[in-house]
């Protein structure tokens, strides 16, 4: 590092600061950190803020340079507000960023969490072919349906706001279910292991505002709910018979029954992440491809 300061200082006549091991680390650190922050921001609404902020700043660059001290004054009065206004504005977005960074299990290797967690499949064989025939038989029918499937994070939240069920998984009681003009078919299923915990369930919509428009309550709903949790969601489409899945804030359309087969024996063996789904997703549009 000293001869590589020496040359630059004999070729540009300017001194470089002494840069050592622990420099490089955190300009490293912050970097990563200030990636994450802007992809975080493009994401949501905070977008718009951003773009609104970098007016501000630049009209303050025009006051400081004109002296216009009026205008300086009451920005500085007004910021301290300004930053708790902010907070409470996009407390849903701040709140789902703490939510995901809780999600990313970095110290999972390290600290047991949750040592009480059931380490082997998260549900059975049976299941598995309950729901792939209880999804197929409503998208034959056109019957809307959003099938919640729980994974780390426990739903007890949004449990709470349905029935309780609490029977065990077949394509009968989920067909039931959600068929027109019954007490149960409005909301979301929420399924627990082997057992269907509670319908009429109610989730939190989405907002992101990259869905397309002629997306219903129902996908919103299934991407909502995969925005603040680690849970899968099978949305079937009322209008158009097609089969969705949800997870981690992203929607995959028009789904067979083969991948939703390899999907749901994925998340029966360990957590599955929206990397792998995306990953997934250009493998499926690459077969289908193939086969044209």
């Amino acid at each position: 590092m000293n001869v590589i300061t020496e040359f630059f200082k004999k070729m540009t006549g300017w001194y470089l600061p002494r840069i050592t091991v622990s420099d490089i680390v955190e300009i490293i650190i912050i970097a990563i950190l200030l990636y994450y922050v802007m992809v975080w921001i493009k994401d949501t609404r905070a977008w718009m803020l951003l773009k609104g902020i970098l007016v501000l700043v630049a009209f303050t660059l025009f006051a400081v340079l004109f002296q216009l001290k009026t205008i300086l004054w009451i920005e500085g009065s007004i910021f301290n507000v300004g930053i708790i206004a902010i907070v409470i504005i996009f407390q849903p977005e701040l709140r789902r960023a703490l939510e995901q960074l809780g999600q990313q299990q970095i110290f999972a290797k390290f600290i047991p969490f949750d040592d009480n967690k059931d380490k082997g499949e998260r549900f059975s064989d049976r299941t598995v072919n309950e729901l792939i025939k209880a999804s197929t038989e409503l998208a034959k029918a056109r019957t809307g349906a959003l099938i919640v499937i729980e994974q780390n994070i426990v739903l007890s939240e949004y449990e709470k706001t349905g029935i309780a069920i609490d029977g065990i998984v077949t394509s009968q009681l989920l067909i039931n279910i959600f068929e027109h003009n019954t007490p149960l078919h409005d909301g979301a299923v929420i399924i627990r292991e082997n057992r269907v915990v509670a319908a009429t369930c109610y989730l939190p919509l989405s907002d992101n505002l990259n869905l397309s428009k002629e997306l219903g309550t129902r996908h919103r709903a299934g991407v909502g709910i995969s925005e603040v949790s680690d849970s899968l969601t099978i949305i079937v489409s009322e209008e158009t018979g097609k089969i969705s899945i949800a997870i981690g804030g992203e929607l995959f359309r028009n789904v067979d029954s083969d991948s939703l087969r390899n999907k749901l024996i994925y998340v029966q063996k360990k957590s599955i992440d929206v990397k792998s789904f995306k990953l997934w997703k250009g493998r499926l549009r690459n077969e289908r491809k193939n086969a044209k």
